[in-house]
């Protein structure tokens, strides 16, 4: 009976021992896998989710002051339109009268 304890607490201490190992392998293993993969992005050349961020909103302000540009600049266009309308009416040459018979 006694080396029955003893064989199961040898048994015991040889998987804790084995649970210990296997523990430090999927460290590591998790360890070199987070730096392979975080090479592989930094070869990519990937953005990072708050640069991208930061220039879609930099993009759409872009797009919005375009758009009131584009407004302004018609309706600018509209008034130089009907100015330069006006005074190129009143400039007509009036019909000329026939010469009078000599």
């Amino acid at each position: 009976m006694q080396g029955d304890n003893r064989l199961f607490d040898d048994l015991a201490r040889m998987a804790s021992g084995a649970m210990g190992a296997f523990t430090g392998l999927r460290e590591e293993l998790e360890a070199r896998m987070r730096d392979h993969v975080e090479r592989m992005l930094g070869r990519m050349n990937l953005v990072r989710r708050e640069e991208f961020d930061a220039v879609q909103a930099m993009a759409a302000k872009a797009r919005a002051d375009q758009e009131a540009l584009e407004g302004r600049l018609a309706l600018i266009e509209a008034r130089l339109a009907e100015t330069s309308a006006a005074p190129a009416a009143s400039r007509r040459p009036s019909p000329k009268k026939p010469a009078a018979p000599e």
